[in-house]
């Protein structure tokens, strides 16, 4: 979803016989995220729609030979694409969750959370926040989440994995090139998939000031890809407290 800095979209055509005989996708994500989308129109070529119901996010992940545990959801992202596609065209809406939002910052739902749990046998909030993104940005719904794990597993506690050790404070010089190697190398490539780019402004303390080219400058979706994919990426590769803000240029 566009919430979870992802999105994307399935398109498909079925010949005579009501097999699928050309899949498409458009996606707004990671690199992770453009493999799932290609790995499903792979897969789904041939079957009919009833045999697509059977794709779950784990026949994405193994027909891919394995993703990062933090690119899990981009398998997740696919199924549910495949799902929303698939009812499209038989005329008929996806049922409208009521469930209460766990996760304000991604916007994940209780009922994504136990489904991920269920889906794909989940036992630690980090887990959770692989699959579904939910946890990732301010903490606040961590007890929330454990609560949910409690339930459904059955357990006194849940098992949380150790935090990681704070990165090394780096000097400014550091941090500097540090941003323009992340941009250059793991940034920029992705951008320019779907016809954008980034362009590096200034640096004042820990806020990176850009401005987006190509596509990515007329996309509606820009603020999203600045906060839940630069910005993302350039917190885990440099320093936590990096704020991303796009510039006119």
């Amino acid at each position: 979803s566009l919430s979870c800095g992802d999105a994307l979209k399935l398109t498909f055509k079925l010949d005579e016989k009501g097999r699928i005989s050309e899949a498409k996708f458009q996606t707004f994500g990671c690199a992770s995220a453009i493999a799932s989308s290609s790995a499903l129109t792979e897969m789904i070529i041939g079957k009919t729609l009833e045999e697509t119901e059977t794709i779950s996010n784990q026949d994405i992940v193994e027909y891919l030979g394995g993703l990062p545990d933090k690119k899990m959801h981009c398998s997740v992202m696919g199924q549910e694409a495949l799902r929303a596609a698939v009812a499209n065209y038989r005329g008929e809406k996806l049922p409208k969750e009521d469930s209460d939002i766990v996760c304000e910052c991604f916007g994940v739902t209780e009922k994504e959370i136990e489904d991920a749990i269920l889906d794909n046998s989940l036992t630690t909030l980090e887990q959770v926040t692989d699959y579904t993104k939910a946890g990732g940005g301010c903490g606040s719904c961590h007890e929330r989440i454990e609560g949910i794990l409690q339930q459904i597993l059955g357990q006194a506690e849940v098992e949380v994995e150790p935090e990681k050790p704070a990165k090394a404070r780096l000097t400014n010089i550091q941090k500097m090139k540090l941003i323009e190697e992340t941009l250059e190398r793991e940034i920029q490539p992705t951008l320019a998939k779907d016809g954008g780019s980034i362009e590096l402004v200034d640096i004042i303390g820990d806020r990176v000031l850009v401005s987006l080219r190509g596509a990515c400058a007329t996309c509606v979706a820009s603020d999203i890809t600045l906060k839940h994919y630069v910005e993302s990426k350039l917190r885990e590769l440099v320093t936590d407290n990096l704020v991303v803000e796009e510039v006119a240029q």
